[in-house]
């Protein structure tokens, strides 16, 4: 067994640097204006490049699906290899994201050769339209949940223009990364990205025939916004390096509580350490230079815990920066000495990290419709948004949450730092209020003064954020925008996105409809029938709307009560993707088809049950790997000292040491015998899915009294026979700097 050397004692022969292997590059105070977005080729520089008949040929197809003929194509095509090819790359790629929730991505040289005369040969960067806007990567080896036979190799990647191509930098050369849709032979998505593409184009359409029926005669296009709040930990890569754990699996499973955590509440928005304040310079000058908006950085709750958040944008680029940016997370950390953690609970005892994601809608003339106007029609047009995305949250809340279902996240969600795994909607005081006063029939009559006596029209008056934050909400409006706070740090957040969009789009749908009756009803009256239809839904919603503390005991009683769906783990809520009624709206929308969803539901259990069953491998490896041998030395070494002690008062209290630990010993031993044996019986089992219940109902509570004897074991041996690092030099050693 290798031997660690406590990194916080004076003889440790790797002392923890607080230098990065490389030095960040000098910005020399150059205006952040001035560089942001200079490895990206977008709208802007297409219309400054290509022929302008190209260029409409672009827009056209864009704006109305129409395909791109092969002489706009290869147009496009050669101005992006020249731009790319003088920034220094050698390398293009259709960068795509498939199932597995990672990137993915095969690089090709530009490079062409061209045989001359007497076997000469000459090298052309040459790079076609066809390269650009399809490629054709092997799909066989990437997650389908049986769309597709094994021996069906074939898949596609499409260029998504509607997303800036980018250019990655490397340490010989860089590589041209053209976002990418994949799909199968037969079309059907194999990916995240292709189903969240689809729901930004239903909603736009059924948004725009509800704002029409609202009174918005001129509305051309609605789209969805978002912004990530992405949070993470920072841990020394030498000290990440000698955990297993940490390295297979993304989280420890094995650590004592260090006798400091976060119960000081010093580090959230703390002065950042130097050595991350450094990584953070050097992170934020790459997301610049990419066109990512990175707007905000703090120390977070947890010891070396960070969070950033970027400006909203469009859903589907904001979804693709978000993806890239934890490339680039991980990428710079390595630069500076550290690792990256995005896993939702990398450390026990202390908070895990999410991904809040902020959504919204807003129309082409660049309102947020979620944003309370100046005028009584535009504060009936908000309620009305605002009731709208109630209700679709409503019908559909057992869908969001398997949409951030992951096992990860099974360890954060209601563990009273993020939110419970039951789906409320926090509306705030205001608010809450002038719903339930339009539910009881307060305002009978939709005239501005009715209006006015709700409190609508004054709300632009008041400070935007006129509601206090519930941290406790799954999904809470605050302000201007609803923060869908369950979703995973790890998430690839088209997912959710996909599923919130497909469900708000089926709602606008429904209310089309609605207003249109309620309006042959009303005689015309068209405010008097979106009053009707606001106070229909909020009735309608009564039950998900919940203003209190969802860590409650007694928030889930009643929300039982209540009849909302209370889906405590991952294998209980990806069942509900097996339920035809439960995701027909997917199907209604088009964002997803049946045979689409059933993949998801067979990859969703195919990933959590790999997932389980590789921290649970890795566990059994480091306890007999480290822990056992630990242990057993320590044992030896303390009986020798028994026989050694000159009293008999000193050998009765080494003598009880002994027997303490010895007692763990033989409790582990025991426990990783029942462990392996579990693990055997699943190999039996006949299904995916009975092995999803076996691991999460047997093996997993089993595993978690391994850990805790471990942890145990961990206390009682001395610092010099624990073979690994412990959470007191992870988690603090960014606190030297």
């Amino acid at each position: 067994m290798t031997t660690f050397h406590r990194p916080f004692s004076a003889h440790h022969p790797r002392a923890l640097s607080n230098s990065p292997d490389n030095s960040a590059p000098s910005l020399n105070h150059v205006p952040i204006s001035e560089y942001f977005g200079e490895l990206t080729f977008g709208m802007s520089q297409m219309r400054e490049k290509l022929p302008k008949e190209a260029y409409q040929n672009l827009i056209k197809a864009l704006e109305q699906g129409k395909k791109l003929n092969r002489e706009t194509a290869d147009s496009i095509a050669a101005v992006i290899k020249e731009w790319a090819v003088q920034k220094g790359a050698t390398h293009f790629c259709h960068w795509f994201q498939p199932m597995t929730g990672l990137t993915a991505e095969k690089h090709d040289a530009f490079i062409s050769i061209q045989h001359t005369y007497h076997s000469e040969i000459t090298v052309l960067e040459r790079f076609s339209g066809s390269q650009l806007i399809q490629g054709e990567p092997d799909a066989s080896s990437f997650p389908s949940g049986g769309m597709r036979s094994t021996f069906e190799a074939r898949g596609y990647t499409a260029w998504d223009p509607s997303s800036p191509i980018f250019i990655v930098e490397g340490l010989r050369g860089h590589t041209l990364c053209i976002p990418s849709v994949f799909f199968g032979y037969h079309g059907e998505a194999l990916d995240n990205k292709t189903p969240l593409l689809r729901s930004a184009q239903v909603l736009s359409k059924e948004a725009s025939e509800f704002l029409k029926a609202l009174g918005d005669v001129d509305v051309k296009s609605v789209h969805s916004t978002l912004g990530a709040e992405q949070e993470y930990f920072l841990i020394d890569r030498e000290l990440a390096r000698l955990r297993p754990d940490l390295i297979l699996t993304g989280r420890t499973l094995l650590g004592a509580p260090s006798t400091r955590g976060q119960q000081l509440e010093d580090h959230y928005f703390g002065s950042i350490p130097s050595r991350v304040k450094l990584f953070m310079e050097d992170l934020e000058h790459e997301a610049y230079r990419l066109g990512i908006p990175v707007k905000t950085r703090h120390n977070e709750v947890a010891p070396s815990q960070f969070e950033l958040a970027p400006i909203f944008e469009a859903a589907n680029i904001a979804a693709d920066h978000n993806a890239l940016l934890m490339e680039t997370l991980k990428r710079v950390a390595f630069r500076h000495g550290m690792v990256c953690l995005t896993h939702e609970k990398p450390f026990a005892g202390i908070n895990g990290s999410g991904k809040h994601c902020n959504w919204s809608i807003s129309n082409d003339k660049g309102e947020n419709l979620l944003e309370p106007g100046t005028t009584p029609h535009q504060n009936l047009r908000f309620l009305a948004m605002i009731a709208v995305v109630m209700r679709a949250v409503h019908r559909h809340s057992d869908v969001l949450r398997a949409s951030i279902a992951s096992a990860g996240n099974d360890h954060r969600l209601g563990a009273n730092e993020a939110p419970p795994a039951i789906i409320s909607i926090f509306l705030g005081e205001l608010l809450s209020n002038i719903f339930t006063d339009i539910q009881k029939g307060v305002a009978g009559q939709a005239t501005e003064s009715q209006i006015i006596n709700l409190g609508v029209s004054h709300i632009p008056d008041i400070s935007k954020d006129y509601t206090d934050r519930n941290r406790t909400s799954p999904f809470a409006f605050t302000g201007n925008k609803f923060e869908f706070r369950a979703v995973g740090a790890s998430a690839n957040v088209s997912v959710p996105l996909a599923i919130l969009n497909a469900a708000v789009s089926e709602s606008f749908r429904d209310a089309t409809q609605d207003l249109k009756n309620l309006l042959t009803k009303k005689s015309g009256s068209r405010d008097e029938a979106v009053m009707e239809l606001i106070r229909n839904y909020a009735q309608e919603t009564e039950t998900i709307r919940f203003e209190g503390n969802n860590y409650s005991v007694e928030w889930q009683k009643e929300a039982k009560k209540r009849g909302l769906p209370v889906l405590a783990t991952t294998p209980e809520a990806v069942m509900v993707l097996n339920r035809p009624e439960a995701t027909e709206f997917l199907v209604k929308t088009q964002v997803l088809s049946r045979s689409e969803i059933q993949s998801r539901f067979h990859i969703a259990v195919e990933r959590y049950n790999k997932t389980i069953h590789i921290e649970l491998m890795t566990l059994l490896d480091m306890v007999q790997g480290f822990v056992i041998p630990a242990m057993e030395s320590q044992l030896r070494d303390s009986l020798d000292l028994v026989n050694r002690l000159a009293t008999t008062e000193g050998q009765k209290a080494q003598s009880k040491r002994v027997s303490e630990i010895e007692k763990t010993y033989t409790h582990i031993l025991e426990t990783l015998q029942k462990l392996g044996g579990l693990l055997e019986e699943g190999k039996g089992l006949s299904s995916e899915e009975r092995l999803m219940d076996l691991l999460a109902t047997k093996a997993l509570p089993l595993s978690a009294h391994l850990r805790t004897a471990c942890d145990s074991a961990e206390s009682l041996l001395g610092d010099k026979y624990w073979p690994i690092p412990k959470y007191r030099e992870m988690l603090f050693s960014n606190a030297l700097s």
